[in-house]
């Protein structure tokens, strides 16, 4: 959402910041059942000293009509009022709510003709500012009585403008002070983001302005650039329902990620309960299942769409199942798991997580007596039907299944009993893309398509537009193609998925060459990308400065953005600079309304057709699609959409138009045009701007509008009808119906959703455009059969006449998809075991990361999953750790710090150094601990005696791993040794080899002191007692680790702290290069004499 409404004291607190002089400063203190009224007394010291004003602050209107003022009293007048409200249900309208939230205010004495009221509003074109001279409770219709000045967007306001237009029945000595308020007032709110602002009363004695009361709004989606002004803004919910925190951790969940999660908990005890995927389809559920009579049983609102992960959308399943199985009902509780066609999101992804959920959830749906209804289409759809149906089997709950080939809402009908499940036949299973596999399926050849030559269609426009000269815009009265079987597109982003996909589409609709001629991308260097045309590979170039895009690509005429909401505006100004693009669609979703203004503004000067923003963008069958639209090519294919047909539809819902694609492709001869304008206020182009242009297009018989609540579009198209612009077949439906049947406003997915007046209301739209002859079904469930009625009647009159289908080219599958789908298979270059990054956490052999960080394994324990593949008791942990602590470094005379240092002191790079000095690790420095292992353990293990084991590696001629030390003896022994040893005396369950290891150190310090167990010794025997008798691996494994060098691993992890420590010391002294000196080298030449003999 946009628009969201904030508390007075939020409101006022914004004003006392960013007003200068221009009003009094607002006192005031909140109250809650919480509060300590002895410290909010301290805190705010004039409440004992001054006449108060107390009222709820929980976007309450009418509040004086409601007898939720207390006026003109004392502190103990304020407590005794709200001791009978605060924390108490109080009714407004047809919500019931806790009144919890109280504001304290001083009273300001005043007579009734210093009341005033202003209010200022965004709408598409400018801000109003409304003023009347008279305010206060009494003040009535407002929009009858108050004087109106508008602001067109990018203009600021004057103080003369201000008297001339607003204050003219003001008397002469508070103009000046009530001007230079509103000029102030306008400029915080356009700079603060406001889209919302009243004030009443607004009461001016003298020469100061107070602000009694406030009712504001703020545009949620310019939090990234008024936080720093802002602060932490609460958005409180609407008066009636409370914010839970199974809702709040969805929000949070929303803003951490690149989709949509939304939910909104109507009535928790509800039995009707819904998961659904898409913004316009979550609205239509909600309509369908209030149609039906279930608007009082509706437990919840939400939606998750913008292909969430698997992750992500099991967080979103589990929060939705673990409200609905806290309460039960006597009838039970229904599941409704809906969704449109998807454009671009991974079915099966999603119902992965879907079913994760439900089976954690297993015995409370089968405790609250569950039944499911599930319908879906889009990418991999098959796939995700599939698990679903499967998961029906072993559920224990009934789980009914359906895809594309059944209506969308038809199982709202089912799960209400106001519709017979049917029986489905068995039947194989098909694979997203299947129409390129043997006995895959093709096009119906019963569905009846358009013979229209594409290449006649696009010279005949072209001839037109030579003749009378490009369009400038999209306008009434004129058609304007805005795409064409030759149009030039380039995209900004790198999705690579994307531009695929209408490469294909362009295949796949017969294109003599690629609609996509380049990218823009300005974090990376001009370089080339690969895709695929058919079967043939190709290159696109990708440009880091629009300009060079621009320059090498004079022919392009549409440019796709796919910037991020940060990015958008900015990019979208640029390419409007550019006269050669006529179109550019928005794809991001939360750009700020004022920045959508702006290019709305500058878009109509400059001739541009802005398609958004919140759009998955249009379609033309047969020519050109933007980025996802239409889906994968099976769906393109199915709702033939690789051909013109007769109908032309409008919609704000991007994952609706898809459905609207199959909707009219199931009852008529196909697409001819499909535009979703966008879900926010202030779409680039509007309804009318699609719609004329289809009724001038001889090739579109039947227009399709797909509206819903908020705004005044529809009623354009109204009056369109009205004048006789309009007289096409039109089929219209605006969703929404639902939202007048809540107790409480619900602000539905998209940011343009929401009602302001009556006559924005999806009942009183629907009523007009039918008054005015449009068709209107009774409701969205009907629309298919609606559309078929009119095409049937224009195919019988001669209007539409159909023609034999063509089977279009065959476009390969891609190798990721078909691995996707399982349709192949191929030997894998890598495995692991260890560690998987791909899910919603990363795992450590199968451990979450949380979980790691939960228990406090440490980095032992990090170490035993990642390198033993399974968790080590605590002991053996903190003994891995001490092996690192006890070999992180030895000083720098050693070899490998040694390298490291002059390597360091050569001014090369950490990496370097530190390869330096591990290269160094061998049998002869560190590396001795698999070889000490290796040798004890095969001498143990064949029953040698110690003294044996010595003479044996006398006799041939080895040095016995792990033992002697340079500097350590017997009588002088290693710290580090004697540490470890203590530790697992104590806590190994034996010690078995150390113990064996020791005895041989007996034999070998009798010849000579220095020659100990050292510590390479003592941590490689010490590491086999640890493996065979921890009770976590056999022997044949323990065995194996000790062979593929898992304990040298030990050393090099830990001497890589100490190397890397050299590094950092040597480069903050800065020592020079290093060279060695010659009085340390022994030069021995060859003798000069023998030299001169040999020749």
């Amino acid at each position: 959402m946009s628009a969201k409404a904030i508390h007075e004291v939020t409101g006022k607190n914004l004003l006392n910041k960013f007003l200068q002089d221009e009003a009094v400063k607002n006192k005031y203190a909140v109250v809650t059942p919480d509060t300590d009224w002895t410290k909010l007394v301290a805190e705010n010291p004039w409440l004992e000293t001054e006449k108060l004003i107390v009222k709820p602050d929980q976007l309450i209107k009418r509040r004086g009509k409601l007898g939720l003022i207390k006026v003109n009293t004392d502190l103990s007048g304020v407590k005794e009022w709200l001791g009978n409200k605060l924390g108490r249900d109080f009714q407004v309208g047809r919500a019931v709510g806790k009144l919890k939230h109280f504001v304290i205010e001083p009273f300001v004495p005043h007579q009734q003709n210093e009341e005033f009221y202003v209010c200022i509003y965004s709408h598409r074109h400018g801000d109003t500012i409304l003023f009347h001279h008279e305010g206060g409770v009494d003040i009535g219709d407002v929009d009858t009585k108050a004087v109106k000045m508008e602001v067109e967007v990018g203009n600021s306001t004057t103080l003369d403008s201000i008297k001339t237009k607003l204050l003219v029945k003001v008397q002469d000595g508070k103009k000046d002070v009530l001007a230079r308020f509103i000029e102030g007032l306008y400029k915080v709110y356009v700079e603060l983001y406001f889209t919302y602002l009243e004030i009443n009363p607004l009461v001016v004695t003298g020469d100061k302005v107070y602000i009694l009361d406030l009712a504001a709004k703020l545009d949620q989606c310019a939090e990234y650039l008024c936080k720093l002004q802002w602060g932490d803004i609460e958005f409180p919910p609407p008066y009636g329902r409370d914010a839970l925190a199974e809702e709040s951790y969805i929000a949070d969940l929303d803003a951490k990620s690149g989709a949509s999660l939304k939910l909104t908990i109507l009535n928790k005890s509800g039995r009707i309960w819904t998961m659904v995927a898409g913004g316009g389809a979550s609205v239509i559920y909600a309509d369908t299942i209030c149609d039906m009579g279930g608007a009082s049983e509706l437990a919840n609102y939400g939606e998750y769409s913008g292909a969430p992960s698997e992750g992500q959308t099991y967080e979103y399943a589990k929060t939705v199942l673990s409200l609905m199985t806290q309460e039960k009902h006597p009838e039970g509780k229904v599941l409704i798991i809906g969704g449109g066609i998807a454009n671009f999101t991974n079915v099966a992804a999603t119902f992965k997580g879907i079913v994760r959920a439900l089976r954690g959830y297993q015995q409370k749906l089968v405790e609250f007596n569950v039944s499911i209804y599930v319908r879906r289409g889009g990418p991999n759809y098959q796939e995700g039907l599939r698990v679903m149906r499967e998961l029906g089997d072993t559920l224990g709950v009934p789980i009914h299944v359906f895809g594309p080939e059944t209506h969308m809402t038809a199982i709202v009908g089912m799960a209400l009993g106001k519709r017979e499940v049917p029986r489905l036949k068995t039947r194989r299973q098909s694979t997203t893309a299947n129409f390129l596999l043997p006995g895959g399926s093709s096009p119906s050849s019963s569905r009846q398509g358009s013979t229209a030559d594409l290449k006649k269609l696009d010279e005949k426009r072209i001839s037109e537009e030579l003749v009378n000269g490009p369009a400038s815009a999209v306008q009434a009265g004129t058609c304007r193609p805005l795409f064409s079987a030759s149009t030039k597109a380039i995209i900004w982003g790198l999705q690579n998925r994307a531009v695929q996909g209408m490469m294909d589409f362009d295949f796949v609709c017969s294109r003599k060459e690629p609609s996509v001629v380049a990218m823009i991308y300005p974090f990376t260097g001009d370089h080339k990308q690969k895709f695929y045309w058919g079967h043939k590979e190709v290159l696109v170039p990708v440009y880091k400065n629009m300009a060079d895009a621009m320059k090498k690509n004079p022919d392009a005429d549409v440019l796709v953005n796919f910037a991020s909401l940060r990015s958008a505006y900015d990019s979208t100004v640029e390419t409007m600079t550019y006269p050669q693009i006529r179109s550019i669609a928005i794809i991001a979703e939360g750009i700020p309304e004022n920045m959508t203004r702006q290019l709305n503004k500058m878009a109509a000067e400059k001739g541009v057709s802005i398609i958004g923003p919140a759009t998955v963008g249009g379609i033309k069958p047969g020519c050109f699609r933007i980025g996802n639209t239409g889906g994968m090519l099976d769906n393109i294919l199915s709702s033939m959409l690789y051909r013109p047909g007769s109908v032309a539809y409008v919609s704000r819902s991007g994952g609706m138009s898809n459905e609207l694609n199959n909707i009219i492709s199931l009852n008529t001869n196909g697409v001819h045009e499909g535009v979703a304008i966008g879900g926010d206020r202030y779409p680039g182009t509007t309804f009318m701007d699609h719609i004329t242009r289809y009724h001038d297009d001889p090739d579109v018989k039947i227009i399709v509008v797909l509206g819903e609540v908020g705004g005044n579009e529809e009623c354009k198209i109204v009056e369109g009808i009205k004048n006789g612009r309009l007289t096409k077949p039109m089929i219209a439906w605006c969703i929404g119906t639902c939202a007048g049947m809540f107790t409480s406003e619900v602000q539905f997915g998209h940011a343009g959703a929401c009602a302001n007046a009556e006559s924005e209301t999806a009942n009183a739209k629907n009523k007009a455009l039918k008054e005015v002859g449009a068709h209107i079904p009774r409701s969205f469930d009907e629309l298919g059969t609606l559309i078929k009625e009119v095409y049937d009647n224009l195919v019988s009159t001669g209007v539409v006449i159909p023609a034999p289908e063509l089977p279009p080219p065959t476009v390969p599958m891609d190798y990721a998809w078909a691995r996707e789908l399982g349709l192949i298979r191929k030997p894998s270059s890598f495995m692991t075991t260890i560690c998987d990054e791909r899910g919603q956490e990363l795992l450590y052999a199968g451990m979450p990361i949380t979980d790691i960080f939960k228990e406090e394994m440490g980095i032992g324990g990090v170490l035993s999953l990642l390198w033993f593949q399974r968790r080590c008791p605590p002991y053996a942990c903190k003994f891995i750790e001490m092996c690192l602590m006890v070999t992180a470094d030895h000083g720098p005379a050693v070899s490998g710090a040694h390298n490291t240092i002059v390597c360091a002191r050569a001014g090369k790079d950490l990496i370097s150094c530190l390869a330096s000095g591990l290269l160094t690790i061998g049998d002869r420095f560190g590396g001795a601990l698999d070889g000490a292992a290796q040798q004890f353990t095969e001498a143990f293990d064949s029953g040698m005696i110690p003294m044996e084991f010595v003479n044996a590696m006398r006799k041939k001629g080895q040095l016995i791993m792990g033992i002697g030390h340079r500097v350590k003896s017997i009588n002088n022994p290693d710290m580090r040794v004697v540490i470890l040893q203590k530790y697992a005396k104590e806590n190994f369950p034996a010690t078995p080899l150390l113990d064996y290891a020791l005895e041989v150190e007996k034999i070998t310090t009798s010849k000579k002191p220095n020659l100990i167990l050292n510590v390479d010794g003592f941590i490689g025997v010490a590491m086999v007692d640890l493996l065979r008798n921890c009770g976590c691996f056999t022997r044949e494994e323990a065995q194996e680790y000790v062979n593929i060098g898992a304990l040298n691993g030990l050393f090099v992890l830990g001497r890589s702290m100490g190397f890397i420590g050299h590094f950092l010391d040597q480069k903050r002294l800065k020592q020079e290069l290093y060279r060695h000196p010659w009085d340390d080298i022994s030069y021995v030449m060859p003798e000069t004499s023998g030299m001169a003999d040999l020749h």
